[in-house]
C-alpha cells in the first residue's frame, strides 16, 4: 500500500482544531472590479473580431452617407445667417455635430437592447458567466465598456471623415466633443441596459425605439434648432439628455463655448450617467438571482 504522506488531521477537512475543509468557496475565488471587467472586456473584443464585418455598414458607412446627404446636398438648399444656426456658417457646419451626438446615443441603445436581452434569454451566456467567479457587476462593467468602445470608434470615424469638409473651426474642439459624445453615448446605454435586463419580451423595445430614440432623434436639435419649436416644447427638447449632448457638441466643433452652458450641458450628463449605471448593475444583479 502507498502512504499518501497525510493523516487525516493534516490534509483533509478538519475535526474541533477549525483548519482548513480544501473547499474553495465563491468569496475566495472573488475577482477585484479591474479584474473582472478585463476578463469580459478580452470576450466581447475576441466576439467582435469575428463579427465586426456585419457592422461596418450599420456603424460606419450609413450614418456618413446620411451626414452627406442632409448636409452636402440638402444643405446646400438652406441659405439662411450664422445667426439662425447657432454660430454655424453652413447647414452641414450646423448639422454634422448634432448627427454625431445623436449617433451616439443610437449606437449606445443599439449596443444595450438585443445583446444583452439575448445574453439572458436566447444564448444565456449571462448564466454560463455567472457560474464562474464572474459577479453581475463584472457583466454589466464589461459590456458597458465594449458599449464604449462601439461609441467612440464609431463616432471617431465620423469626425475623421468629416474634417477635410471644413466643418470644424479648431484642432481641439473636435477632440473634447468626441468625448462629449462618449460621455452622451454612456448616458443612454446604462438606461437602456437596466432596461433590457429587466425586460422578458424583446417587443418591449418598441417602446425605446418609437417613443424614445425616434422623437429624440429628430427634436433635440440635430437637425434644426430647438427655437424653432417654439414654446414649451422647446423646453421640453431642452430637458432631454440628448438636447444637452447636441448643444455641447456643437459649442466645442463650432468655437462658440458658454462656459455656464457647457457646465451645465456636462452636469445634466453625468447626473443622468452615474445613478444609471448603478441601476444597470443593480437590475442585472437581481435577474441573475432569480
Amino acid at each position: 500500500m502507498v502512504s499518501t504522506g497525510l493523516t487525516g488531521e493534516e490534509g483533509g477537512s478538519t475535526g474541533e482544531g477549525g483548519g482548513s475543509t480544501g473547499e474553495v468557496t465563491r468569496d475566495d475565488r472573488r475577482l477585484t472590479v479591474r479584474q473582472g471587467m478585463a476578463r469580459q472586456l478580452d470576450y466581447h473584443w475576441t466576439v467582435y473580431k469575428r463579427t465586426w464585418k456585419s457592422s461596418v455598414v450599420t456603424s460606419f458607412l450609413s450614418p456618413l452617407l446620411y451626414v452627406l446627404a442632409m448636409g452636402v446636398l440638402l444643405g446646400g438648399f438652406v441659405h439662411v445667417s450664422p445667426s439662425r444656426l447657432e454660430g454655424a456658417t453652413s447647414y452641414l457646419s450646423f448639422i454634422v455635430p448634432g448627427l454625431i451626438a445623436a449617433q451616439a446615443m443610437q449606437t449606445a441603445v443599439f449596443e444595450t437592447t438585443y445583446p444583452v436581452l439575448a445574453a439572458l434569454k436566447w444564448h444565456k451566456s449571462f448564466y454560463a458567466q455567472i457560474a464562474t467567479p464572474l459577479e453581475a457587476r463584472d457583466l454589466a462593467d464589461g459590456m458597458l465598456m465594449f458599449t464604449l468602445f462601439r461609441i467612440g470608434s464609431t463616432c471617431g470615424v465620423y469626425f475623421l471623415v468629416m474634417a477635410p469638409f471644413g466643418v470644424f473651426e479648431t484642432w481641439w474642439g473636435p477632440v473634447l466633443a468626441w468625448l462629449t459624445t462618449m460621455l452622451v453615448g454612456m448616458a443612454f446605454a446604462v438606461w437602456t441596459f437596466a432596461f433590457s435586463a429587466h425586460i422578458h419580451d424583446p417587443q418591449s423595445f418598441g417602446l425605446i425605439f418609437r417613443l424614445g430614440l425616434i422623437p429624440l432623434f429628430l427634436f433635440s436639435g440635430s437637425f434644426f434648432p430647438v427655437s424653432n419649436l417654439g414654446g414649451v416644447l422647446q423646453w421640453v427638447a431642452k430637458a432631454t439628455p440628448l438636447w444637452h449632448g447636441v448643444n455641447l457638441t456643437r459649442m466645442l466643433c463650432l468655437d462658440h463655448v458658454d462656459g455656464s452652458t457647457a457646465l451645465v450641458n456636462t452636469v445634466v450628463l453625468v447626473v443622468v450617467l452615474v445613478p444609471g449605471w448603478w441601476l444597470a448593475v443593480r437590475t442585472l444583479t437581481r435577474r441573475l438571482a432569480t
